[in-house]
């Protein structure tokens, strides 16, 4: 019985602290992350200017309806007469555009807003992407460095500890005891900081997923890194002029405004509908009918309108619509050039990075054999206590700086995925395979 109920306590503790990779955090933001929902609201209602465009090309019917109390009195010289009676009635009409141009360019901005509404949920679904990355990457980054300070202090509290013993057998003066002291005290400031920096970046992440990630896993040991497929910075440049959702957005407000100029100047343009009316009408009081008379019509016919002068308004409204026009043609070159600007510097950040990671596991390698080296002439008498804990910091800062690079490399990856419009769940699921429990 005690055993059940202590695998019954493990489970419970295990599902209350559970760990997640990349892709698991992903998909909690998409369902948890409160700037996400309100891009998925913001799509669904773009959704219906579509369905708002198309109704002004659709019939129009309506019904009015009215009831009328009538109160009077007739008075003759031999008699008085009191005529009190209702009259009611309704009547239906159908009216069904033939010719409004400015309907149907209506209907064409509405299917433009939808496709507008796709575009910029596709920019949100990127923006999640990334901002879960960073804010993922970020914890792992200051988890790395809490951990490489810990080290740190561990280690100078073993220097610590042996200066004071070869203090007291005199084969140090007080000046490595205060040093290695010195040393121990700044590690644990560090690790103080490191470990509040740790709390703000697990909040952040919180933020997005709306719970508590518990552990997260980390990237292999030795973890090789991709170079970007195509390896041109004018090929990834291109793309992210034609394809970058802020591209694909801006294009289609521009060709919005379009659609605008040509539906104010529409105003000037006559409009021909068919009007089809059924109405009945009911009075209770009637000269040749005692018992009231009712009134059946029907009607069809066309209805043209033609506007002559409305005070300049339309002018006015066509003027605006073309300096509109013109505002949405400088911002769509601007999105263009910000989009290749885009590309170029996650690529660079791409090539760079890795050319950093490469420099760092040298030094990796360099700063461990350094360190070693140090210890042993400690041992021996020919290395000061100084001199391992200057070896033990630069191995620490070394292995802190290869973390941050990875991580950094891997954000330009999907930034420049991103800049081109292509990033997507899969890509998450590329970076995903290099994580591994930690």
């Amino acid at each position: 019985m005690k055993r059940v109920l202590a695998l019954l306590a493990a489970g419970l503790l295990s599902t209350a602290a559970w760990s997640a990779d990349l892709l698991d955090i992903y998909r909690r933001a998409q369902a948890n992350d409160a700037r996400f929902a309100a891009a998925r609201a913001e799509r669904e209602a773009g959704q219906e200017r579509v369905v708002q465009g198309r109704a002004g090309l659709l019939p129009n019917i309506g019904l009015s309806a009215n009831t009328t109390w009538n109160e009077g009195e007739v008075k003759t010289d031999l008699a008085r007469q009191d005529r009190d009676y209702n009259t009611n009635g309704y009547t239906v009409q159908l009216t069904q555009p033939l010719f409004r141009w400015q309907n149907w360019v209506q209907y064409r901005q509405g299917e433009l807003q939808t496709a507008l509404a796709e575009a910029q949920f596709g920019q949100a679904r990127q923006d999640l992407i990334l901002r879960v990355a960073e804010a993922y990457f970020n914890v792992l980054n200051a988890q790395d460095a809490l951990d490489a300070v810990t080290q740190l202090r561990t280690a100078a509290a073993e220097q610590l500890e042996i200066a004071k013993v070869s203090f007291e057998v005199g084969t140090v003066t007080i000046t490595d005891v205060h040093e290695a002291q010195s040393r121990h005290d700044l590690a644990v400031a560090q690790e103080i900081a490191a470990n509040n920096e740790l709390v703000v970046r697990r909040q952040t992440l919180v933020q997005i997923v709306g719970e508590d990630p518990g552990q997260l896993a980390g990237l292999r040991p030795g973890v090789a890194l991709l170079r970007p497929e195509p390896e041109s910075i004018t090929e990834w440049a291109g793309a992210a002029e034609l394809g970058g959702y802020g591209v694909q957005a801006q294009q289609l407000v521009r060709e919005i405004a379009v659609r605008e100029v040509q539906r104010t100047r529409a105003g000037h343009y006559p409009t021909l509908d068919v009007v089809a009316t059924h109405g009945r009408s009911h009075s209770g009081f009637s000269q040749n009918a005692p018992g009231g008379s009712r009134t059946d019509a029907s009607t069809i016919g066309l209805q043209l309108n033609l506007p002559l002068f409305a005070g300049g308004g339309i002018s006015s409204s066509e003027r605006e619509a073309a300096a509109l026009k013109v505002k949405a043609d400088a911002e769509l070159d601007a999105a263009r050039r910000d989009a290749a600007l885009a590309a170029r510097q996650a690529y660079l950040g791409v090539t760079s990075g890795l050319a950093q990671v490469g420099a760092l596991e040298a030094a990796q390698l360099s700063s461990t054999s350094a360190l070693e080296a140090n210890r042993l002439g400690y041992e021996v008498g020919v290395r000061i206590n100084i001199d391992v804990l200057n070896a033990q910091s630069q191995l620490a800062d070394t292995l802190q700086q290869l973390a941050r690079a990875r991580y950094d490399t891997l954000l330009a990856q999907l930034r420049l995925k991103a800049a081109a419009g292509t990033l997507t769940e899969d890509d998450v699921q590329r970076v995903n395979a290099l994580l591994a429990e930690r």
